[in-house]
């Protein structure tokens, strides 16, 4: 299966690069352009890509407002939506991930990065960029926010062991073999730690993780 992504940034050259990155690879095809966030909503909603890429700083609206608009809080459909910038600034990243995004990854990141963010956006999973994982979700933990032990007492053991790798920035492969199970029993316990906490994404259990201080739990 090729998965259709949709590029939307502002500047031609950048699209073009990226464009030339991603048809490279045998199993994903760009299959429209946007060079401005109202263009991308609109392009996105009737077309469907798989995943959308979109840049932080876009005429109309910018990245932060479209993810909201195909993936935020509220959106009966969401689409995947990764943001691609060259800015590595925190507002920008937990806006992004706020707003529903499942990957934030930055340009100079190199190709490599971001074929793997559109192939994990695709199979339900998520990536950002390692520089940014952990000043992001320790950011996160600084603002405060209170525990939730409702919420941790309906997770048993292994869905908390689980939890605190997804937080960690592990993917489902290395989970599965820090914890000797099969990758099929990772993506179920995913499901099921997501339907409880009320979450939609890897993302939002990684923040939700932070946020409640569970990274600092004895």
């Amino acid at each position: 299966m090729t998965i259709r992504v949709l590029l939307a940034d502002d500047q031609a050259m950048v699209r073009g690069g990226l464009r030339l990155i991603l048809e490279n690879q045998p199993d994903i095809s760009v299959i429209a352009e946007a060079s401005d966030g109202a263009e991308a909503v609109a392009l996105a909603r009737r077309l469907r890509p798989d995943v959308c890429l979109v840049d932080i700083r876009m005429p109309r609206l910018d990245g932060i407002e479209v993810t909201r608009a195909l993936a935020g809080p509220g959106v009966r459909d969401p689409l995947r939506v990764v943001v691609v910038t060259t800015f590595d600034l925190d507002e920008y990243v937990y806006g992004a991930l706020r707003g529903g995004a499942v990957g934030f990854v930055l340009k100079d990141a190199g190709p490599a990065l971001l074929v793997e963010a559109v192939r994990a956006a695709n199979a339900g999973d998520a990536l950002i960029s390692p520089a940014v994982t952990l000043r992001l979700l320790r950011h996160i933990t600084r603002s405060g926010a209170p525990s939730d032990r409702g919420r941790r007492q309906r997770l048993s053991q292994r869905e908390t062991e689980v939890v605190l790798s997804i937080a960690r920035g592990r993917t489902n492969q290395e989970i599965a073999a820090e914890l000797f199970i099969s990758l099929s029993t990772v993506k179920s316990h995913i499901s099921g730690i997501q339907a409880k906490l009320g979450l939609r994404n890897r993302v939002e259990v990684a923040a939700w993780a932070w946020e409640t201080g569970l990274m600092d739990a004895p």
